[in-house]
């Protein structure tokens, strides 16, 4: 049985990897040679890069000045300016000022390690959701075919997100066929049968303005016919606020459940880091339409407003599972809560 991605439990970080568990992201692009070398993703501290010096690094000052009042007002306009939230920053004050008064604490280098400890918190907190990527989940009850519904506004980078997950999955020697179930955007299907022959990915389209249900129904039978690993389908982007394209969302996660009853296995939610706490809003719509069980955020490496991350976990209860670094193939990184905010502080 095909094993998948599964985040850790806490006390598993030093544990030995099981092989073929997770779509192997960070090692996509790897091979011996230094062609190979030369294109390995860019890693996530990379990504964060504007975020860090825009906002973050002031952080670290701010501390430095030594605990006062001054400090956690600062503090508070920092996070908010970052795109954190007024809401999950005051969540995030209130616990670490409650920490430092009931510790006794003093020293600001302790106060600033009680600040990253709850932003890992905050990013380790959403509960587990969907099949394939569960705590402790040994990969024994995996589908095959597992299927994933990708969905997202226009212009988040879905079809980018998914042949970059495709690339990952790939490169493990897993069988994957992509749905084009984005039959209403000029040159999405193509755009999607690209990508398919650049990453070597069977794709199963029809016609611009065909039916996208259809799309996927035929999809999910070649996925079966075919012995296909993962079922990728793609779906038109369109604005959370329109009542009527989220109604059809419905009916393909409807159609989904018909031919497949525990599908779709994922349901991940592309957003674009850049659009801010509009992100908590389509975040929102898209759950209540077809039951988001994760969150891919791309564009990271393009916005200085990465603290958005922290309010979709905070506010939505929903997981981060992978980040995009740039623009090739292999540029998906596994999210790790830790690494990223590590990487938010360093120097």
């Amino acid at each position: 049985m095909v094993r998948f991605f599964r985040r850790k439990k806490k006390d598993e970080d030093d544990a030995p990897e099981e092989p073929g568990i997770e779509p192997d992201v960070a090692a996509a692009s790897e091979d011996a040679d230094k062609e190979a070398e030369a294109d390995a993703p860019p890693p996530v501290d990379e990504a964060v890069e504007r975020t860090r010096k825009t906002w973050f690094s002031r952080i670290g000052g701010i501390f430095k000045k030594g605990l006062s009042e001054e400090l956690w007002e600062e503090l508070e306009e920092t996070l908010i300016a970052a795109d954190t939230g007024v809401q999950t920053t005051l969540r995030i004050l209130e616990e670490v000022r409650g920490r430092v008064d009931e510790g006794g604490i003093k020293d600001s280098a302790a106060a600033l390690d009680i600040l990253k400890d709850d932003l890992v918190d905050i990013l380790e907190a959403p509960a587990d959701s969907g099949r394939l990527w569960r705590n402790g989940d040994s990969g024994d009850s995996i589908p095959r075919p597992a299927v994933l519904l990708v969905v997202g506004v226009n212009g988040t980078g879905k079809t980018t997100s998914i042949a970059k997950l495709a690339h990952a999955y790939q490169s493990q020697g897993k069988k994957v066929i992509l749905a084009a179930g984005d039959t209403f955007r000029a040159a999405a299907i193509e755009q999607l049968k690209q990508w398919g022959e650049r990453i070597g990915t069977d794709v199963v389209a029809h016609k611009e303005g065909a039916d996208p249900g259809a799309v996927v129904f035929d999809a999910l039978v070649a996925a079966e016919k075919r012995g296909a690993d993962v079922l990728i389908i793609d779906t038109a982007g369109r604005l959370h606020t329109k009542a009527n394209l989220m109604q059809e969302l419905s009916k393909i996660h409807r159609i989904i459940q018909r031919k497949v009853p525990d599908a779709p296995h994922e349901v991940l939610l592309v957003l674009d880091a850049t659009t801010g706490q509009n992100a908590i809003h389509q975040a929102k719509y898209f759950t209540e339409a077809v039951g988001v069980t994760g969150v891919v955020l791309a564009k990271l490496d393009g916005t200085a407003k990465g603290g958005v991350i922290f309010s979709v976990c905070d506010q939505m209860n929903l997981p981060v599972r992978f980040v995009g670094t740039g623009e090739r193939p292999q540029d998906l990184a596994p999210f790790k809560p830790r690494e990223f905010v590590e990487a938010l502080f360093s120097e």
